[in-house]
């Protein structure tokens, strides 16, 4: 026994000196580019045959489908020093993003490091290293691992009591509203992908209807011809005390009463669940193409049954309702938890486990992808300070093991899975302005990384 585990130790490959990026989504791509920028030494693992995550509808388990759209708008959604194109639309298509992110690898000289077709299949504590196996078999220590492979990839799924005999299915395996030709169909879920396939049913089913077990408040993607996320985080943001009443008396103006067309009244006051950010459905709810159902209570053959007894024939049963935030490659004692969301400092610094990192494992109202910048600018500075720095990674380590700051901007958020862990980005950024400020790191400046790119800013898209 002891020499076939010597033999194993042989085999492993000594990386060491260098950290392991698990995925070439957004996130993965953003801390890369930061290690680029501080000389941490990193390799990056992409089990897809090409960059860009979920966004590429043929990365086999995406949830993308065709009519998606970047849920928050392009000026305040792209990466940080980095702007999406003026020729994007206002709410940018699923291959604008696409292109984009694919663009940033290409610009800042990502690509080569990525070992595209190798995901990550074990994550192993090796005393205060970490042993990454990949796919193609191989083993090699590392000094720490950041897990950026993606929050959409395992759908949650609820169980109904009876039998169906039509056909059920989750959103992660829908792509395109011809799929819906000739059914009667059900979109189970009231979240903004919920909303974007019920107007997909509305436009292509022969009858479609939607099923949610409580109230949202729905906001136009535009308000007085400007993108809605603009008024709440942009450059003529409001403080929150004086934003929600004035947004709440603004959509009891513009939108109206949403119980006249079937939406339940929402239990709770704006801005304390993630918003429907969706224009087209208030458009078809108008317009009597779509029909808003209660909770499902159960099935009867073709029939699905509703929890105040009505019932209605259906084809189709598309559950959107959510994914679970596994990281399935990693022992999950190796992390706190809070609920399926790893409970790490920042969103991304282990507390018991130094330099198991995450990124990406977030719910939040407003620009990921600058948070994502934000919080890859520590990760990569703490690392570099482990080396050349000591007392600056001290005093990091002194915050991730204290530092314990309320990232939900003072909000009463809905209790529910989904909002475990919400964090508000005016929030979180005020708190890394602080723990910048504490530290010693230094902080985002434009220009910051122009000397890694390998073509001018202006080309970008």
């Amino acid at each position: 026994m002891m020499s076939k585990r010597r033999a194993e130790m042989n085999q492993i490959a000594d990386r060491s000196g260098a950290v392991a990026i698990v995925g070439a989504g957004p996130a993965g791509l953003s801390v890369a580019r930061m290690f680029r920028r501080y000389g941490v030494d990193y390799d990056q693992f992409e089990r897809h045959s090409g960059v860009g995550g979920l966004w590429d509808i043929d990365n086999p388990g995406t949830p993308m489908y065709e009519s998606a759209h970047f849920i928050s708008s392009r000026d305040l959604s792209g990466f940080y020093d980095y702007p999406m194109p003026a020729s994007f639309a206002d709410y940018p298509t699923r291959r604008q993003i696409l292109s984009y992110t694919r663009q940033f690898a290409d610009d800042f000289g990502l690509l080569d490091a990525i070992r595209l077709g190798n995901g990550v299949t074990r994550i192993d504590a090796d005393g205060d290293k970490w042993l990454v196996t990949t796919s193609d078999g191989t083993t090699a220590r590392y000094r720490g691992v950041v897990c950026a492979s993606g929050t959409n990839w395992h759908p949650r799924i609820p169980v109904h009591p009876g039998h169906f005999d039509g056909e059920i299915r989750h959103a992660v395996t829908y792509r395109s509203a011809r799929e819906f030709d000739g059914k009667r169909v059900l979109v189970v879920g009231l979240g903004n992908s919920a909303a974007d396939i019920g107007c997909d049913a509305a436009q292509s089913a022969d009858a479609a209807f939607i099923s949610t077990r409580r109230g949202y408040h729905v906001i136009p993607k535009h308000l007085f011809g400007v993108p809605v996320d603009q008024l709440d985080d942009g450059p003529v943001a409001l403080p929150r005390c004086i934003e929600r009443p004035l947004m709440t008396a603004l959509l009891r103006l513009l939108v109206g009463d949403v119980t006249r067309w079937g939406l339940p009244k929402p239990d709770h006051k704006l801005f304390e669940s993630h918003p429907l950010l969706n224009s087209q459905l208030l458009h078809h709810l108008q317009h009597g193409d779509i029909t808003v159902k209660p909770e499902v209570e159960r099935f009867d053959g073709t029939d699905v049954v509703f929890v105040d007894g009505s019932r209605e024939q259906i084809d189709l049963v598309l559950y959107a309702t959510g994914y679970e935030m596994r990281i399935p490659y990693v022992d999950d004692t190796l992390f706190e938890w809070n609920g399926d969301r790893p409970a790490q400092y920042l969103t991304a610094f282990n507390r018991r486990h130094r330099n198991l990192f995450t990124l990406g494992y977030i719910e939040t109202n407003s620009s990921a992808y600058t948070l994502f910048d934000s919080v890859s600018n520590l990760i990569a500075q703490y690392l570099a300070a482990q080396d050349s720095d000591p007392a600056l990674a001290a005093r990091f380590d002194d915050l991730i093991a204290h530092d314990t700051p309320d990232l939900s901007g003072g909000l009463s958020l809905v209790r529910s899975d989904r909002h475990r862990g919400y964090i508000d980005s005016k929030a979180i950024r005020k708190t890394i302005d602080r723990v910048v400020s504490e530290t010693g790191c230094r902080p985002l400046i434009p220009g910051f990384e122009d000397s890694l790119r390998t073509r001018p800013a202006t080309t970008a898209g």
